[in-house]
């Protein structure tokens, strides 16, 4: 085997050297850093037509609505033809969601059938010896069948209305031999079946943004399971497990690995816990309510609405700032969402356990000090450290790295170098920002800005020290990017003579302009 080795001299440059070695970072469309709502398997048009409104009615943002698998006529195995019961007229049900300014996002697994489907027949020669959901597993190794499988994803979604269509939710290429398929399965390109176990979702994740890289406009979705490589690849992983713990501490370690996770929301007994996990979700790569299985919206919990949609509201109006994160991924390498030990200045101190005494018989091995993990928080870019709170938890401690941290809502001084307390409220989750930091944010509004809409910027500095921030800014759309079509704007904010803090816009020298008519500066100063 071939091995490689990705050198530092510090962990983050190892990580960044990983991740531009797989192609960059994933750099999302800007509506895919919005909200996503997941409606009922069964949803019909009508009913997801009517979910859309009600979030506008709500004045809750929503870019992405995410139909389960009853949007096909047959499920498990997938046919990938529209359910004519419940989507009678998929081209006007997706003209519709496209004048709402929402993106559709569709599940499915990779799984064919029933045997008189006109897919099932095409990939039949290119299927694998062993079923899953009663479905054929098309070797995606060939590329005969990856370009039969996709352009029927064409012809029966995709083109149908490119404006609407924003991505798929890619299920069940996860797992061992008893839940896909197992050892002896063969394949017809020779490859084993733990060949293709291992590779399966990268195989599928890769031939659908092709597609949509073919047609010059990006995408966002989920996926189920994926390996090394995957880091250029716009899917974010999701999990069935629903403890809260997990998902935090997922969500932080994914920064070591090149790919990107998130925790998601699901209906509730409680309105305190749902509004602690909505908070938590806002601030990862992809923000959503899985609605799926349940007949709960955001709104049902009345005494927390408000604070559920001031989450989403504020992740709207953070898109600048998500934006310019992840086109550091994508060029710089560097990883959105980064663990405290890749965080600058964490010191992660042993606890006050002791050494254990050498002794021949009771303890013949000294016992070193325990080192504090710290998995329950993490940073989101270069100047936001994020602390969820637990559900039915009040207060929580919070290790604050060297520097100053100053609190995101207020501009308090929080600390530096140290282990804080807080207990807030159900309004906030603790979010800290890094002295001297510039924070781009929105007004806000209902949806992610459109190609060629200019929409104003308000900056916000926090501390004490001067800030600068070369801002990240493109079409936020297609792939021009890819040929030098993007800007990056100088932000800098400073005191002048007589002591008072001044903002300053620098164009980017290429002449390119950016998405902004006008810049308001906020000192945020308790």
């Amino acid at each position: 085997m071939d091995v490689y080795l990705f050198a530092g001299p510090s962990p983050l440059d190892a990580l960044r050297r990983y991740n531009l070695y797989a192609g960059g970072g994933a750099l999302p469309p800007k509506w895919g850093l919005g909200f996503l709502n997941r409606v009922r398997s069964q949803s019909t048009a009508a009913e997801v037509l009517s979910d859309i409104a009600e979030f506008r009615e709500q004045g809750i943002p929503l870019d992405m609505i995410g139909l389960e698998p009853g949007w096909m006529n047959h499920a498990y195995p997938c046919s990938f033809e529209w359910a004519p019961t419940r989507f009678p007229d998929p081209e006007g049900f997706l003209a519709a969601v496209a004048r709402a300014g929402v993106r559709v996002n569709l599940w499915f697994n990779p799984y064919i059938g029933p045997p008189h489907t006109p897919l099932y027949q095409k990939l039949l020669p290119f299927a694998g010896t062993h079923l899953v959901w009663n479905g054929i597993v098309p070797d995606f190794t060939i590329p005969e069948a990856r370009e039969i499988f996709i352009a029927h994803l064409q012809r029966t979604v995709l083109d149908v209305n490119p404006a609407a269509v924003g991505g798929f939710k890619l299920d069940e290429v996860d797992g061992y031999y008893r839940y896909l398929w197992p050892d002896m399965a063969m394949f017809p390109s020779g490859h084993d079946a733990e060949q293709l176990r291992q590779t399966y979702g990268l195989l599928l994740q890769k031939a659908v943004f092709e597609a949509f890289h073919r047609a010059n406009r990006r995408t966002m979705g989920q996926v189920r399971g994926t390996n090394a490589g995957a880091s250029p690849l716009p899917f974010v992983i999701y999990n069935d497990n629903y403890e809260f713990d997990g998902y935090i501490t997922a969500l932080g370690n994914s920064g070591f690995v090149g790919v990107l996770w998130s925790p998601e929301v699901r209906g509730s007994d409680s309105g305190e816990d749902m509004l602690r996990r909505m908070q938590a979700v806002c601030f990862s790569p992809l923000a959503l309510y899985n609605g799926w299985a349940s007949t709960q919206k955001l709104w049902t919990h009345v005494e927390v609405k408000e604070y559920m949609r001031d989450a989403i509201v504020l992740r709207g109006r953070l898109l600048p700032y998500f934006y310019h994160t992840f086109a550091q991924y994508h060029f710089e390498g560097t990883p959105p969402i980064r663990p405290m030990q890749l965080a600058a200045g964490t010191t992660i101190r042993a606890s006050a356990t002791e050494a254990g005494r050498l002794d021949a018989t009771a303890n013949p091995y000294a016992v070193p000090p325990a080192v504090r993990e710290v998995k329950d928080q993490y940073m989101f870019g270069d100047s936001l450290l994020i602390a969820p709170i637990a559900p039915g938890v009040k207060a929580r401690t919070v290790l604050l790295p060297a520097g100053k941290w100053y609190d995101f809502y207020t501009g308090k001084y929080a600390g530096a170098n140290e282990t804080i307390k807080v207990a807030p409220s159900l309004a906030t989750m603790p979010v800290f920002v890094k002295d001297g930091s510039l924070i781009p944010m929105l007004a806000p509004r209902l949806h992610a800005p459109s190609p060629g809409e200019t929409v104003n910027l308000e900056v916000r500095h926090y501390g004490e020290a001067p800030g600068s921030l070369s801002l990240y800014d493109d079409d936020g759309e297609s792939f021009d990017f890819e040929r030098g079509f993007f800007s990056w704007t100088g932000l800098a904010a400073a005191k002048d003579a007589t002591g008072q803090w001044q903002g300053t816009v620098t164009p980017d020298p290429s002449g390119i302009k950016w998405s902004y008519a006008a810049v308001q500066w906020t000192f945020m100063q308790p």
